[in-house]
């Protein structure tokens, strides 16, 4: 938890919808907008939060440069303060899954329920030299060969030919964009290892993966199926890392059956307890 060594930001969020409270956490250096077609879908049901994160999107870029897991944790504890809620239902992507089960883990009084997408409980040699890659390849060949190096990584082969607007989208954007946070952040997660806490974790969790995801190797999902008690998984074939761009429907199928679920088994508790 963040212990005052990085100031609290206030973030940038959308924030639409009524009920159950889903926060939406998104990956390195990307922002809410990664949720584009899943949010509204689950607006209908639920209220939303999708900030984006520090350094990240229209949040602010912290003066002292703190990208650690506590600084990110305290920035999410304070929006989820100043909108008045106790206790949600927090989903991560990518990075932003460690980040929501390090939050998890930190303060389970704050979390009603954990989804985790394309994630894992630490960060492996693979996973740490996809990212080195990554930092090679932009400071080497430009931001150009950088972009098609991350649209190979990030999305299955089929997904991109069936949509090369959007590729061509995503090499604009990393020509303007600063990558500084997105690398600051890949330093705190390359030491990412939360192997040894994962199995005290006691609220419901829903493991979404994808079969052919290059960056965190599928047996992720099964080694989180395994740790934490109780816990579901999805699996989702012919599927790259970038679950909720590639598989919309299928995220929000998840992610609402999930909550309605855990909804369902605390009204039941509630009422066995009267």
């Amino acid at each position: 938890m963040n212990d005052g060594a990085s100031p609290v930001l206030s973030l940038y969020s959308r924030d639409e919808g009524q009920g159950p409270v889903v926060l939406l956490l998104h990956g390195v250096g990307l922002s809410h907008t990664v949720w584009r077609d899943v949010f509204p879908a689950l607006a209908e049901e639920f209220r939303v939060i999708a900030p984006d994160l520090r350094g990240h999107g229209r949040s602010p870029v912290p003066a002292d440069g703190a990208y650690d897991f506590d600084a990110h944790e305290g920035d999410l504890l304070a929006l989820l303060d100043r909108k008045g809620v106790d206790r949600a239902y927090v989903v991560g992507h990518s990075g932003g899954a460690l980040l929501a089960l390090r939050l998890a883990l930190d303060r389970p009084e704050r979390v009603r329920g954990l989804v985790m997408i394309s994630g894992s409980a630490y960060t492996d040699s693979h996973t740490r030299s996809v990212a080195q890659r990554w930092t090679e390849t932009y400071q080497r060949d430009g931001p150009d060969a950088f972009g098609l190096r991350i649209l190979k990584d990030l999305y299955y082969p089929d997904w991109i030919e069936a949509h090369l607007d959007f590729a061509d989208q995503v090499r604009a954007a990393v020509r303007r964009q600063d990558l500084g946070p997105a690398t600051r952040w890949s330093e705190a997660m390359a030491k990412f290892d939360e192997k040894a806490r994962v199995p005290t974790l006691t609220i419901p969790t829903l493991i979404v993966q994808a079969m052919d995801d290059q960056v965190v190797d599928a047996s992720h999902g099964r080694i989180l199926r395994q740790s934490i008690p109780g816990a579901q998984i999805r699996i989702l074939p012919e599927t790259g890392h970038m679950v909720p761009l590639e598989r919309p429907k299928e995220t929000v199928e998840a992610i609402a059956g999930f909550v309605r679920a855990a909804e369902a088994a605390r009204a039941g508790s509630a009422n066995a307890a009267t």
